[in-house]
């Protein structure tokens, strides 16, 4: 009886681990939550949840953060990343983000949006990007 037990334990514990190992989901990076436009011509975007991308937030009050760490726009051109993921709010107003593109001048930058409306949301739905690339 205890034998049963223990393998019963043992494979409970075996499946959750799997579980947890072959998640479809990532894990959550940290970073700065903004409510993010639609954009109908946006490409899925996968790269933008790895844990070494950069990601710079813009939020509705004007402040930027790159990650989860507030930062002024003039850092953000000493940034070493060739590639950047812009997250802007959508009341964020547009000279604000082209203040931010000029920062980021000599970088290929992707700016994030919200899925398409027309996209199934089951679950985890990665980011949606166009990219741009700012030429020097």
């Amino acid at each position: 009886m205890k034998s049963v037990i223990a393998a019963c334990l043992t494979g409970s514990i075996l499946i959750v681990a799997a579980g947890v190992l072959y998640s479809q989901n990532p894990a959550l990076k940290k970073g700065v939550s903004v409510e993010m436009p639609v954009a109908a011509h946006a490409a899925e975007m996968r790269a933008a949840d790895q844990p070494n991308a950069t990601t710079v937030a813009m939020t509705a009050d004007g402040r930027v953060f790159v990650g989860a760490q507030l930062t002024d726009l003039a850092a953000l051109s000493r940034l070493s990343d060739t590639t950047v993921y812009l997250k802007a709010d959508a009341r964020v107003p547009y000279l604000n983000i082209l203040a931010a593109l000029d920062a980021l001048r000599g970088k290929s930058v992707l700016l994030l949006s919200a899925p398409p409306q027309d996209t199934t949301r089951r679950g985890y739905v990665p980011p949606y990007a166009t990219k741009l690339v700012v030429s020097q």
